[in-house]
């Protein structure tokens, strides 16, 4: 199974190699270049981490790097070796495009438009994100019930492993951390650097922009079935996936059932296709028993030919 990674893993640099190296990723990143009428692949292997880091460059950039990692994996191998895709939040769309149910210049578009309406969604400073370290999406469910907040603080992502993501007002989630704090439900949390509060009901203005901008897009029935962030289930319908993928933006990413999902449909190997190691390592905190590695660099393509000549 191919699952493709989410805001956060990027990084100056990022593909760079895999650009010198195949003519079809070099491909990806001219044609993305020339959708958005920008040069953004200057900007992800020279560029700086703060402009890179902005949403609406992140989203397409991170993008850009796994479906060129893609497009050479599938020329290496003559298709798709997968049963089934995932992705992250963002690498929802990444897989969708290697799915064949948007094309590059669609996803590009999407993307941007995406990173720019959830960016604008919040004004800054208003929102924040915390990772809770050492919990459980139960506890955290419980504990959300028992509080009386005057703001918005939900589960932006049950990522597994004892990592469970909330999101909202700035205010809300503070007085949320306090009340974690002092009845010792948490080990740690860590404030993590974004510019708007992801996957809840602030996010609802975004939602209304993207399904205005899904809704002018003929989305296909993907060539491999998609586990939804939304549902963690499989969905094969290119009309139902664009609902879901309106409902992504202000719901939580359920990644941690999702993987659950794909190791009882009988998933054992997992390869992470973009920049760097995050869904691996949840991954590998979710189930050890199972085979995950990242493909980072052309160096890793042996180990997805590897998997295909033995399987």
């Amino acid at each position: 199974m191919f699952v493709f990674p989410g805001q956060g893993s990027q990084l100056v640099g990022m593909g760079k190699k895999w650009h010198q190296t195949f003519p079809v990723a070099k491909n990806v990143f001219q044609e993305i270049d020339d959708v958005l009428e920008q040069n953004l692949s200057e900007l992800i292997f020279h560029g700086n981490i703060e402009e890179l880091t902005l949403t609406e460059n992140a989203q397409p950039a991170i993008m850009a790097v796994s479906v060129a990692i893609a497009r050479v994996i599938e020329a290496e191998l003559a298709g798709n070796p997968c049963k089934y895709l995932a992705g992250h939040s963002l690498g929802e769309y990444s897989a969708l495009c290697t799915a064949g149910s948007l094309t590059i210049a669609e996803t590009a578009h999407l993307l941007k438009a995406r990173g720019r309406a959830m960016q604008e969604a919040v004004k800054p400073g208003i929102g924040s994100m915390v990772a809770l370290l050492g919990t459980n999406i139960e506890r955290i469910t419980e504990c959300l019930n028992k509080v009386d907040l005057q703001g918005v603080c939900q589960i932006a992502n049950d990522n597994g492993g004892g990592q469970v993501i909330v999101s909202g007002n700035k205010f809300a989630v503070e007085e949320f951390l306090s009340y974690l704090r002092n009845n010792g439900i948490i080990k740690r949390a860590v404030n993590l650097p974004v510019s708007a509060p992801f996957h809840c009901d602030l996010m609802r203005s975004a939602a209304k922009i993207m399904a205005s901008k899904l809704n002018k897009v003929d989305l296909l029935d993907p060539s491999v079935p998609l586990i939804s962030n939304v549902t963690a289930d499989v969905v094969t319908q290119g009309y139902t996936i664009k609902n879901l993928l309106v409902q992504q933006i202000y719901s939580t990413v359920r990644w941690q059932d999702s993987i659950i999902r794909a190791i009882e449909l009988g998933v054992k190997e997992f390869y992470e296709i973009g920049p760097g190691r995050v869904l691996t390592n949840l991954i590998k905190r979710i189930n050890s028993n199972v085979k995950v590695c990242s493909i980072e660099i052309p160096h890793d393509l042996d180990k997805v030919v590897s998997l295909c000549l033995h399987s």
